[in-house]
Formats: structure tokens, C-alpha cells, sequence
């Protein structure tokens, strides 16, 4: 025979697990909604609290609110090998706002993402500059990243952005953005996502040190680098399919960035085949936008062999960044007066 006191014990339990069920998401519940209210990198999904300024905060996320905000007419897309490119010297050049959304250590899965997500808030832009570098070469179709990238940030679909919510990293943001907005004093980043890194580079030592001329004058092997050989190259197709889905005056810009002359393969080697084989993909997904131009700056040139000019093989100082934009700025001018 089972007295009370028996039932009651498997009753209690069974009361206390629902209503810590029912607490549990009831806090995570409240927790989602005041962070999609919040909006911790304000990417406009919640206006209640947008500050019309960008808080300070690394270029992956920081995207968000520049990549939408109306003031930029054209944006930059790339990472570090473009990233010295100075949105003001293009704005001032070409009459057209520009914003840089270049973020390092990224490839063509995250670049394409940041495309996306400035064409979503931008359907008829002025200007495009895309900088496609060897990360391109990829012959991996889901477009591999090696660094952390918020994809979920930049997606279309709103369960995966609360999902991004649910991270602990971004909980800290909310309440970082929280405090920023409630603060008297609010650090801003710039608004148009220029970074200069090359004072940074310069408190690593000399140029002609040690440091900076082993990551110079290093040649590149003759073979191929593996995974990036071909014969297909998936990120140009979808390259080609964003670019031939951009309205028809939209000025695009496609720069092959500068390379030191060591970190150029020898012609005639598999690498260099393997090179030209993935730039004429690149080239040819650059066609199907028909106001377009192709800026070759990888292409060896005296620049090239400037020692002065460059911190390692892959990024150059302002002394060639600020005429690498000139060049962009003269194609933007030249394709914007096209008939």
C-alpha cells in the first residue's frame, strides 16, 4: 500500500521541474528579447536604441551598422590587402561616399557575406570595390574561414540571428551596448572603417630588419599551392552571380592588390599557371556586370621590387596605398561617365 507522504515525493518533483522549465525559458525568453531590442551591433533589425554612431568594437562585427548606414553611396570589400585603401581619398575623388567593409583575415565566404548584407540596405549603389587576393583561388566550394566570422550577424534568416544571440560573448555585448548607449561619454569608431595599420607595423622594428625582410624576400615555392590549383574556382561563380544581380549603373571595381616581388611566382611554374588560371576565373565573373573594370596591381612593376614599399610580401605602406586608390578612384569616374 503507497501512503500520502510516498505520492507526494514524485508530485513535489514533478511541480518543481515544470516551474523551472517554465522559469528557464521565461529568462531566456526575456534574455532574446531585450537583446534583439538592444541591438548589440546595431544592425538595424531593432531601431529603438540606434545611436546613428558606430561603438567601438573590431571590423567584423562593426560591419553591421556601416554596411547599412545611408550615407555611403559605395564600399570597399576585401581585408588587409585593401584594407589601407582610404575611403575619404576615393569619397573626395569620385564625389561618391565610401565606407570601408574590408575585414582582415578573411576570404571570399565572409567578403561575399559583407556584399550581401550592403547591397540588402543599399539596392542601387553607386560603387563597388572588390579586392580578390589568392584566397580566392579556393577550389573548396563552402568557402572555408579560417578565423571566426559572425555569419549569423549578416544572414537574412531572423532564427539564425537569435540563435547568434544566444552566444556568451555576444550576451556581454549587449550589455557592453547597453552601457554605451546609457553612458555620458560614448567612444566612437570611425565612421567610415578606415584602419591604418601601418603604424602598428612600424612599432614591430626597421624595415630592413630582420623581422620584416625574412617575411619579404622569402620566394614562393614553384608548385602550386595545394587547394588552390583548380581547375574550378566556386567562389568566381558566386562572384559572378552577385555582380550579374547588381543594378546596371553601379560602377564595380575588381583590384588584384599589390604583391612584393619575391611573394610573385616564377613564370612558366605551376604556381604560376595555377595564379593565372584563377585570375582569368576572377576576370571573367568581373564581365558579368557589364559596367566593370579590372585593376592588375599584382602584376609585376617597379613598385614591385621597393623593399620601402612593403612590410611583408602581401601589405605595402600608404606610399603605394594612396595611389592604388587614385587608380580605383580614375576607373569609379570613368565607368560612372560611361554611356
Amino acid at each position: 500500500m503507497v501512503s500520502a507522504s510516498d505520492s507526494a515525493g514524485p508530485r513535489n518533483w514533478a511541480a518543481f521541474a515544470r516551474l523551472f522549465l517554465r522559469t528557464a525559458i521565461g529568462l531566456l525568453a526575456g534574455y532574446l528579447a531585450l537583446a534583439f531590442l538592444i541591438d548589440p551591433y546595431d544592425s538595424g533589425r531593432s531601431t529603438l536604441l540606434s545611436a546613428g554612431a558606430v561603438r567601438a568594437q573590431g571590423p567584423r562585427t562593426a560591419a553591421a551598422m556601416r554596411g547599412r548606414d545611408p550615407a555611403f553611396d559605395g564600399a570597399v570589400f576585401g581585408n588587409s590587402h585593401i584594407q589601407l585603401v582610404e575611403p575619404a581619398r576615393l569619397s573626395a575623388a569620385t564625389g561618391i561616399p565610401f565606407v570601408q567593409l574590408s575585414v582582415p583575415a578573411t576570404g571570399p565566404g565572409e567578403q561575399l557575406a559583407l556584399l550581401a548584407w550592403f547591397l540588402r540596405h543599399h539596392r542601387s549603389p553607386k560603387a563597388v570595390v572588390l579586392a580578390v587576393d589568392d584566397f580566392w583561388c579556393t577550389d573548396d566550394p563552402a568557402l572555408p574561414n579560417d578565423k571566426p566570422f559572425p555569419f549569423w550577424l549578416y544572414s537574412h534568416d531572423t532564427l539564425a540571428y537569435l540563435r547568434g544571440l544566444l552566444r556568451f560573448s555576444v550576451a556581454q555585448e549587449v550589455v557592453g551596448r547597453a552601457g554605451w548607449i546609457l553612458g555620458p561619454r560614448r567612444k566612437r569608431a570611425a565612421a567610415d572603417g578606415w584602419w591604418d595599420y601601418e603604424p602598428d607595423y612600424l612599432n614591430l622594428g626597421a624595415l630592413d630588419g630582420e623581422r620584416f625582410r625574412a617575411a619579404r624576400e622569402t620566394p614562393v615555392p614553384d608548385a602550386a599551392e595545394p587547394g588552390k590549383a583548380g581547375p574550378g574556382f566556386p567562389a568566381a561563380e558566386r562572384l559572378g552571380d552577385a555582380l550579374a544581380a547588381l543594378p546596371a549603373e553601379t560602377a564595380v571595381v575588381m583590384v588584384f592588390p599589390p604583391v612584393y616581388a619575391a611573394g610573385l611566382p616564377r613564370p612558366g611554374t605551376p604556381r604560376a599557371d595555377a595564379e593565372t588560371a584563377c585570375r582569368q576565373a576572377m576576370a571573367a565573373a568581373l564581365r558579368r556586370h557589364g559596367r566593370s573594370a579590372l585593376i592588375d596591381a599584382r602584376r609585376e612593376r617597379p613598385a614591385s621590387h621597393d623593399p620601402a614599399l612593403f612590410f611583408d610580401q602581401t601589405h605595402y605602406r600608404h606610399a603605394l596605398a594612396q595611389p592604388l586608390a587614385d587608380e580605383i578612384a580614375a576607373a569609379v569616374v570613368r565607368l560612372r561617365n560611361a554611356p
